[in-house]
Formats: structure tokens, C-alpha cells, sequence
């Protein structure tokens, strides 16, 4: 067995990665990539796609341009397994014994899920409480000391951690309780000035895709004021984010002209869409190879299936026997 630690994050296929994915998730990614005491796991998350509303006719190329993406970013299957999360069944079966130890009401209490109700109120499924279940199988399959994720997944983390003791308590199994790995910008805000980033809400992302005229009218588009000074608004405060985020050296000087009432805030961002434009750049001109070459792609998540299909069969084996199943 490797004695090398395991690492394990994915991304829901909702569409193209944004901002938030890159700088919340696929950043740490590539520095647990980068770092040789650690075996990764990398995953399209489709099954948890499908617990929310979708469109199926578009979901295998949703799949697909993640996977792209994730490649473009600097994911590379001879470092790093990258796979599709429906590819490797075991995940539902072991979410299954998974689902023995946890309650309904513990489900019904996430914030998560709350949030998830009131966007989807006809759409309340069985999927859509099991989430956080389906995730803890997807951590826990691997055995992993290290997740990649943004600070909103700490809830979910959580419940992996507690169906971890309740599994090593109950049936003697030897799963970690994983850690989330936090990287330097692992909440980004909603362009709207509310919120984080997301897929699901129109006009609160840029996308990795997005053109330089792009990411200008939607950072343009960030809710300021008339006049700097005073108190932050959200919107404000969020733009500041993006600052620290892309032009660290600057941001100093931005907040000493907003304090004293000088500061020009088209001109700020505009600073900032230059500097986010800057850093995908390179992702958007690797990804334009990529895409042309689906064989690359196409061995890269089989081979990426396997590997984490072999770890997956000797987990369920072991879970089967413990909980006394044949």
C-alpha cells in the first residue's frame, strides 16, 4: 500500500468552472498535486449533478468540460486520478450503508440543504437529502486526510467525519476524519455583493472561459457607491476581495484613497479585470489545445476511473465484511 497521503475534492458538473471553483478548489488541487508525499483524487461530481433539476440532454458535455477544464488549469492524470464520479458505482453502494447511521433530522438541519429547499421547492427529492451522505462516500471511499474544498463544504465535511466514528465505533472500520484543505481564497463573493460565487445564481460568476471584454463589464458591473469613504457596502467589500486576491500589492493604496474619498472605483475595476484576465489567460489558451485532443481526454478519465475504482472495491469489500454482509 502507498504511504503516500490521499487527497480527494470534486466539482458538481452545473457547467464551465468559474472563478470561485478555480481560486475555492482547483488552486488547492494543484498544490496537493504538486507536492510528492500525496496521492490525489480528482472527480466530476455527475451524481450530485442530478439532485437538483438538469438537463440531461446537455449533462454528458457538461461532464466533459469540466474534466477540460480541470485539465487546463494544470491537472495532470500521470500526477493525479481524474475521474467521473458515475463511473465508479461503488460510490452509491457505500452511500448506501453510509445512509444506515445517519438520521432525517440531521439531513433536514443543514444549512445546505435549507438553502437548496427554498431554490428547488418542487424539487425537495430523496437525492437532494442524501447529498451530504453521497458526498461522505466520495471522501471516505478513499480514505483521504485532505479535502480541497471551499469553507461553505465544512458542514458536509462534517457529517463525513461523523459517519467516520460512528462506521469506527459500530463496525471497526479504520476511515479518517478528513480535514478540509483552505486555500487563500476559498470564499469568493457573488459579483452581486451577496453571497459567494455560484453556477446556480446568474450574473454572481466569471467564468474561466470569459473574455477580456467580459470580465470587464461584469466586474464593472460589481454594486459600488457614487463616492468612495464611509462604510463598505457588501458590493464594496467584495471587490476589495478580488483586489487582495489579484493585485495583493495595490490593494493597500486602493483602501487609503477610499478612505480618504479620492478613490475612482471604474478605474479600481477595471484594474481588476485586467489582473483576472492576466491569470486565465494562459488556462483559456491551454484549454483551446486540449479540446481538440479527445483522445487525451478520453484516456485520462478511464485511466483516472481505474485507479479509483480499484481503491473503491477493496473499501465497499472491507465495509461489506465489517457490517456483516456477505
Amino acid at each position: 500500500m502507498s504511504m503516500k497521503k490521499r487527497v480527494l475534492s470534486g466539482i458538481r458538473a452545473t457547467g464551465r468552472l468559474h472563478l470561485g471553483n478555480y481560486l475555492g478548489a482547483v488552486k488547492g488541487m494543484l498544490e496537493l498535486q504538486g507536492d510528492p508525499n500525496y496521492e490525489c483524487f480528482y472527480m466530476v461530481v455527475d451524481l450530485h449533478t442530478i439532485t437538483t433539476p438538469y438537463d440531461k440532454e446537455t449533462l454528458k458535455e457538461s461532464v466533459q468540460n469540466v474534466v477540460i477544464d480541470y485539465l487546463a488549469c494544470g491537472l495532470d492524470p500521470e500526477k493525479s486520478a481524474i475521474f467521473i464520479q458515475s463511473m465508479v458505482p461503488e460510490h452509491v453502494e457505500l452511500a448506501y450503508y453510509f445512509s444506515t447511521l445517519v438520521s432525517v433530522a440531521r439531513m433536514q438541519h443543514l444549512p445546505t440543504y435549507k438553502e437548496k429547499v427554498k431554490q428547488y421547492p418542487k424539487n425537495v427529492t430523496m437525492a437532494l437529502l442524501n447529498y451530504p451522505v453521497l458526498m461522505a462516500s466520495d471522501i471516505l471511499m478513499y480514505k483521504p486526510q485532505l479535502v480541497p474544498v471551499g469553507v461553505d463544504q465544512e458542514p458536509h465535511l462534517e457529517v463525513a467525519r461523523e459517519i467516520a466514528r460512528k462506521m469506527n465505533q459500530m463496525y471497526g472500520t479504520d476511515f479518517p476524519e478528513p480535514k478540509r484543505f483552505s486555500t487563500k481564497g476559498e470564499y469568493i463573493p457573488s459579483l452581486k455583493g451577496e453571497g459567494k460565487m455560484a453556477k446556480s445564481v446568474e450574473g454572481s460568476y466569471v467564468n474561466l472561459a470569459d473574455t477580456k471584454d467580459e470580465i470587464q463589464k461584469k466586474i464593472r458591473s460589481i454594486p459600488t457607491a457614487t463616492k468612495a469613504g464611509g462604510e463598505m457596502t457588501p458590493g464594496i467589500k467584495a471587490l476589495f476581495t478580488f483586489a487582495e486576491l489579484f493585485l495583493p500589492k495595490k490593494t493597500e493604496d486602493f483602501k487609503k484613497k477610499f478612505n480618504d474619498g479620492t478613490l475612482q472605483f471604474q478605474e479600481m475595476k477595471d484594474a481588476v479585470a485586467e489582473a483576472i484576465y492576466k491569470e486565465l489567460q494562459p488556462i483559456q489558451e491551454q484549454r483551446k489545445k486540449i479540446e481538440k485532443d479527445t483522445e487525451y481526454v478520453r484516456k485520462a478519465i478511464e485511466e483516472g476511473a481505474e485507479k479509483a475504482r480499484e481503491i473503491a472495491r477493496q473499501t465497499v469489500s472491507e465495509v461489506r465484511k465489517k457490517m456483516g454482509l456477505s
